[in-house]
């Protein structure tokens, strides 16, 4: 049986400011072939649907809300929220998912980030922490580019709040900081 799993992941870590950058990669999307897209953006889960389903119309790509034990296929754009994990299933890779709990982060992005590592030796991995508060995914980006994935931020001008953003460049080995326009390109030329 041939394994299913996606070759290349994008995982994107935001929180505040982060819909409208969020919205920008959208829109540059190519139509995705063995890329899988993972995105963790701080909000309640209600709103998160809502901004999900909008970006519809800026891709040909599938924009799908994580469910557990869902298959990650090539080609789609995921949204998370609670706690999402990544896991193997046989030949597959799911999510598990579990509501968040309380007092934690919505989606919590260092749990997913987290949950990536173990996938370095047979995927490639681009991690992004966008604009936020906090230091949310800073710990599982760091992880990640210990294992040699690629890690990337957003400058503090390209940031709207550089939280999340100067946490990674401090903390992170080898983090690249871009602006959101250089983010793109990277993701586009990443999915090639």
């Amino acid at each position: 049986m041939k394994h299913s799993a996606p070759s290349k992941v994008v995982l994107i870590g935001a929180s505040t400011g982060g819909p409208g950058q969020i919205q920008k990669i959208i829109k540059s999307l190519p139509e995705l072939q063995d890329t899988t897209i993972i995105i963790a953006q701080h909000m309640v889960k209600g709103l998160i649907s809502s901004f999900m389903n909008g970006l519809k119309a800026y891709t040909k790509n599938p924009v799908l809300m994580v469910e557990d034990k869902l298959i990650l296929s090539c080609g789609s754009v995921y949204f998370c929220h609670g706690d999402t994990k990544v896991i193997q299933n046989n030949y597959n890779l799911i999510f598990s998912h579990a509501p968040a709990e309380e007092n934690t982060y919505n989606p919590d992005i260092n749990t997913l980030f987290h949950s990536l590592v173990p996938f370095t030796g047979s995927i490639q991995i681009l991690c992004i922490i966008l604009t936020g508060i906090g230091n949310d995914g800073v710990s599982g980006c760091k992880e990640l580019s210990l294992k040699g994935s690629t890690c990337l931020t957003e400058t503090q001008l390209s940031a709207i709040v550089d939280g999340m953003p100067y946490r990674a460049r401090q903390i992170v080995p080898n983090i690249k900081a871009l602006d959101i326009n250089e983010i793109i390109q990277t993701i586009k030329e990443f999915c090639d």
